[in-house]
């Protein structure tokens, strides 16, 4: 992480850490590259167990040169600028933190809550940098996410299997039709499920979606030539006309489904 950035972060730091009700502050992986990098931005998790400075009242605490400040509708999200640098403040309530903990931890009952949404919540919860913590809190919620049972994994992956053997049959379609518009949606959550899928298979939490290609390459169990596939099927060449990526997409999925 850039020193300007650290910086930074330490400073918002800080700031919610006099917040009575803020229990911890965590640091999202977006902020590791260069400023420069079209992917970076300083998004800042901050969890509380109760109510927090409304949204004009949260932006006087940010400082002089914070600008073009917006906040969501629900108060839960801040955007705004430090210089030329993004800033996206997440406000997460505690309890909500740690229901998900318990679904991964035991309570798989209630995997219907986050089957459609993933696991990309726990990955935060798991690897975000600490900048702040008040108590052992965040530390107890990352205990119950080390080792989520088998339970868990298999309906995470039999969610994201489904997902993805819908969209295969939805890309075969638009490849019958000649629909350019379908093909492309149906190419985009094909790809994506099958990457979920391959992250349940490997008990790994999903990262976000601009850390997908290169985390799902690193995956102890993958199909026999699968980032041979995968590369092939996100290449923009003529040459690879609908007919083939839509064969292409059969075999990552029968490999997926064997393993």
């Amino acid at each position: 992480m850039k020193y300007k950035t650290k910086m930074l972060a330490d400073r918002f730091a800080k700031i919610f850490s006099q917040w009575p009700t803020v229990v911890c502050v965590a640091l999202n992986e977006a902020a590791l590259p260069d400023t420069l990098d079209p992917y970076f931005a300083l998004i800042l998790d901050v969890y509380h167990t109760g109510s927090i400075p409304a949204g004009g009242e949260r932006f006087s605490f940010f400082g002089d040169d914070a600008a073009a400040f917006e906040t969501s509708s629900s108060g839960t999200k801040d955007r705004f600028l430090i210089g030329d640098i993004p800033v996206r403040i997440e406000y997460k309530a505690a309890s909500q933190a740690e229901e998900l903990a318990s679904i991964a931890g035991a309570q798989h009952e209630k995997i219907w809550l986050i089957k459609d949404s993933g696991t990309y919540g726990f990955y935060r919860l798991a690897n975000g940098e600490i900048l702040f913590s008040r108590n052992n809190w965040i530390n107890g919620i990352r205990e119950q996410l080390k080792n989520p049972g088998d339970g868990f994994w298999r309906r995470m992956r039999e969610a994201s299997q489904s997902r993805m053997e819908h969209f295969l049959g939805d890309l075969g379609a638009a490849f019958i039709q000649g629909d350019d518009f379908y093909y492309l949606m149906s190419s985009a959550g094909f790809i994506k499920n099958a990457c979920l899928t391959l992250f349940s298979l490997n008990r790994t939490f999903e990262p976000s979606h601009r850390a997908y290609y290169n985390q799902v390459l690193k995956l102890k169990e993958l199909p026999e030539s699968f980032a041979a596939q995968i590369e092939t099927f996100l290449r923009n060449d003529p040459e690879i006309t609908m007919e083939r990526k839509y064969n292409l997409a059969q075999l990552m999925a029968r490999g997926i489904v064997a393993l």
